[in-house]
């Protein structure tokens, strides 16, 4: 388990650090409130112990912000002050508990497995698995009684998937999870520790190994055995179905261990359930009760007497009911709500056919909130799902090993029969049939289009099924079987949008591990990879290993090219061989790292030696990881998957300003850039507006940093959803004083892009406005600060938000992002002066 300790004392941060230590936690330190924020808002942390009298930012001030910030991290308070009103203030601030100095660290440790334990999904003070014990007290593990001898980091590893039981964990989330910033491994370490709990555990005599290897994702804690639950149940044998509807087998489908009869459910799940039905129960008249307002809204219009405050107050109750119905399984009511919104959004008079439209609405959303009971709800309970695998095949005995390889690798199943061949049926190219919906709710499909005997041509029907399932939104990846090695088949196959194509026969292990790398696959992202190395069969071989994962590869055999291809590529990871011809991949690699746009790409690197020396230079030159030659394809593949995961989770961290929400400087700067290009006429436009919140300095010098956090997250909160917003306030390119703005639909602005807003740092917001005058972005922007100004501001806020506006035009005022920005300071500073 991993601890942040924020504590400025640093003799006692070392004492309390080396005890938490010893008792097999890992242990981050900071020294003051501000460091204790960034560590914590970055990191996943299972506890923060924090002192009370903190310099920069004290303790009471850091649990309010990580509580605003919605991290529910157990806190335990530390204080030197034996007070009631000190304690009360802690546990108001957020904190979970309190100690009064000086520690005593017996209670200190049992208070924080007490903390532990109240925050894990396991309440009791002994961890189990079977006959595996593992006492977070003693630091104690045993099986049947028997004591086992484990190092530090195996027990710590065995902790934390025994507090986690249904998670997977990643090698760098392990990583992250049990190792602290001054001591972080290579995932070969971890892997090595994991192989060495396993043995010890074979060892100690248990017949079932309850670490899983989630295959391409990482580990997790293995399920129990059927025979030790509770309630055994005998296997369940595939049904068949001749109508083509899907029958489920164990494990239960995905309808069934929602909400089918007969389901079965652990006794947490029951309570969630009985929960959440009583929560909707006794809310729902409250949402019918929003519909009545929008109902109220409709009939006003149709009278053509919808005042603007009606209009305003449905749209409110619209946008809420969007915001909340979908927590109950509605995702049919959640659209409804926001087309209602989206209507309401309208500047102009509505029309008394777009009142009618609005009744109708109305009138769905009553029937569909009416007709909800609670046998929907379960679908709440869907929490990381094991993947639903469809085999949809007439051989008997194919079904059943595919079905009990599927169990041994985590997944759920089920089986449909495949479409009768009927002659009179149309063909596939005629066919526009609808897909039952089953068959879109699976994660994965395994089709068997092996021709009947006797018969020299694919079925007609399976053609069409495989052509629907790569119709479904979003499409259902298919693996195809076929008894025929026929290339005519394969190309059929590829165009009707299959994943894979195996050849019959084949055994169901060799099925399974091609199902799974499509289902990686359909679920990442495609990333790009330059491969640099002056063997061509080296890259021949990553090629083979790496596009199946969905990786698009670049190579390159001439390192003297790098530049112009890293360029062009732009990749989001690099391979580089340690020893070529004229140009080593070390000395890219630190070109790479000396240039600022390319500096944070992740670099592994393949290498013949793995001698001392040359580890060194390379992780000297900037180097992320290693590969050893000749390459092993499964560790190559899962290191790069691994990096390109944690790079992907880093950039978007990067990007984003953590306090509002909205993209940072250098990203708004980077996406501005490469729009400006665009808009270099008169008649195409782009407006750069800075908005600077009045008097941030004062409130902070009268309420704190906090009280300044909180004008800026607010204001963040406010411009987020109208940057993404499909339409926009559009008057003529006039003074600010003209006409009120109305609204047109994005489509019918003169511009391509929506528009783009950043938080430029302290008290400065950005907002781009592309295809858009001076003008109209004025009253744009003088309409939100009046709607800021007039609606009722949040209880947290102890400040009125205002703020004043700078705008520059391209191409006029300039055509980069500095020449633009400074124009915009500069009318900034003018409005200002003028105030």
């Amino acid at each position: 388990m991993r601890i942040l300790l924020v504590e400025d004392d640093e003799l006692l941060a070392q004492g309390l650090a080396s005890t938490l230590t010893e008792n097999r936690y890992v242990v981050d330190i900071a020294r003051d409130g501000e460091e204790g924020w960034l560590l914590a808002e970055s990191t996943p942390y299972d506890l923060i112990l924090m002192d009370v009298d903190l310099p920069r930012l004290d303790g009471l001030a850091l649990c309010r912000r990580l509580r605003s910030h919605h991290i529910h991290t157990p806190i335990l308070l530390l204080t030197g002050m034996d007070q009631s009103t000190q304690k009360v203030l802690g546990l108001d601030a957020g904190a979970d508990d309190y100690m009064i100095k000086p520690v005593d660290v017996p209670e200190l440790l049992a208070r924080i497995r007490a903390l532990l334990r109240r925050s894990s999904a396991n309440l009791t003070p002994i961890l189990t698995w079977d006959h595996l014990s593992l006492d977070p007290s003693t630091c104690e593990v045993a099986y049947d009684e028997r004591p086992l001898s484990l190092t530090r980091k195996e027990y710590n590893l065995l902790e934390l998937f025994l507090r986690n039981n249904q998670r997977v964990f990643s090698c760098s989330a392990i990583i992250d999870h049990l190792w602290s910033f001054e001591e972080p491994p290579t995932e070969e370490t971890v892997r090595s520790h994991i192989k060495g709990l396993r043995q010890k555990l074979r060892a100690a005599g248990l017949p079932n190994d309850p670490i899983e290897t989630v295959y391409g994702l990482g580990y997790r804690l293995r399920p129990l055995p059927q025979a030790d639950k509770a309630t055994p149940t005998s296997p369940q044998r595939p049904k068949k179905s001749t109508s083509g509807a899907i029958a489920t087998t164990s494990p239960v489908g995905r309808d069934q261990a929602r909400a089918g009869p007969g389901s079965t459910r652990s006794e947490a799940e029951q309570h969630t359930l009985t929960v959440v039905t009583q929560v909707w129960q006794r809310i729902r008249e409250k949402f019918l009760q929003r519909v009545d307002q929008i109902a109220e809204a409709a009939d006003q219009i149709k009278q053509q007497r919808l005042s603007p405050e009606q209009q305003q107050q449905a749209r409110r109750e619209a946008h809420r009911l969007a915001g909340s119905l979908g927590m109950f399984g509605l995702a049919e009511g959640t659209q409804l709500a926001r087309d209602v919104e989206q209507l309401l959004q309208s500047a102009e008079p509505l029309t008394i056919a777009q009142g009618q439209r609005l009744e109708q609405m109305a009138i769905a959303l009553r029937q569909l909130m009416q007709q909800t009971q609670s046998a929907q709800i379960p679908d709440l309970l869907a929490l990381n799902p094991q993947p639903l695998l469809l085999l949809v095949s007439s051989d008997q005995q194919l079904l059943a090993g595919l079905q009990a390889e599927a169990e041994a690798w985590g997944m759920r199943v089920a089986i449909a029969a495949p479409p009768e061949a009927d002659p009179s049926q149309p063909s596939v190219a005629a066919s526009r049939g609808t897909l039952p919906p089953t068959f879109c709710h699976a994660d994965l499909v395994v089709l068997d289009l092996s021709p009947a005997a006797g018969s020299t041509a694919l079925s007609p029907q399976l053609l069409h099924l495989l052509q629907a399932l790569n119709r479904c939104q979003p499409a259902v990846p298919t693996v195809v079987l076929d008894s025929r090695d026929s290339l005519s088949d394969r190309l059929q196959v590829v165009r009707l949008g299959g994943q894979a194509f195996l050849q019959k026969p084949i055994a169901p292990a060799q099925v399974l591990e091609v199902a799974m790398q499509v289902l990686e696959r359909s679920h990442r992202g495609e990333a790009r990879v330059l491969a640099v190395d002056d063997d061509p069969q080296v890259l021949t071989q990553l090629r083979t290993l790496l596009e199946p994962w969905g990786i698009s590869l670049v190579t390159l055999t001439d390192p003297l090219r790098f530049w112009q291809v890293l360029e062009a590529s732009a990749p989001d990871l690099l391979i580089l061989d340690v020893e070529m011809p004229q140009v080593s991949g070390i000395e890219l690699c630190r070109v790479v790292r000396n240039d600022a746009t390319w500096g944070s790409v992740p670099v592994l690197f393949l290498t013949a030696y793995t001698d001392a020396e040359t580890m060194h230079r390379v992780f000297e030159a900037g180097a992320d990881d290693f590969v050893s030659k000749p390459i092993v394809g499964p560790e190559l593949v899962t290191r790069l998957l691994n990096r390109l995961e944690r790079s992907r989770l880093q950039r978007q961290r990067a990007d984003l300003d953590l306090l509002t929400g909205l993209p940072n400087r250098q990203k708004f700067i980077h996406d501005l850039s490469l729009l400006l290009p665009l808009y270099t006429t008169p008649e195409m436009p782009l407006c750069l507006a800075i908005l600077e919140v009045d008097h941030l300095q004062d409130v902070n010098d009268q309420s704190g940093y906090e009280g300044g956090d909180r004008l800026l997250t607010y204001l963040g909160e406010q411009l987020r959803p109208l940057l993404s917003s499909q339409t926009l306030p559009l008057v003529a390119n006039r003074p600010v004083s003209s006409a009120s703005p109305e609204k047109l639909p994005l489509s019918a602005l003169p511009r391509a892009h929506p528009l783009l807003g950043a938080r430029w740092g302290g008290a400065e917001f950005v907002i781009a406005f592309p295809g858009v005058g001076s003008g109209q972005a004025a009253a744009w922007l003088n309409d939100l600060q009046q709607q800021l100004q007039t609606a009722p501001p949040p209880q947290q806020l102890l400040h009125p938000l205002t703020f004043n506006i700078g705008i520059a035009q391209a191409p006029q005022d300039g055509t980069t992002v500095p020449t633009l920005y400074q124009a915009a300071r500069r009318a900034l500073l003018q409005v200002k002066h003028q105030h």
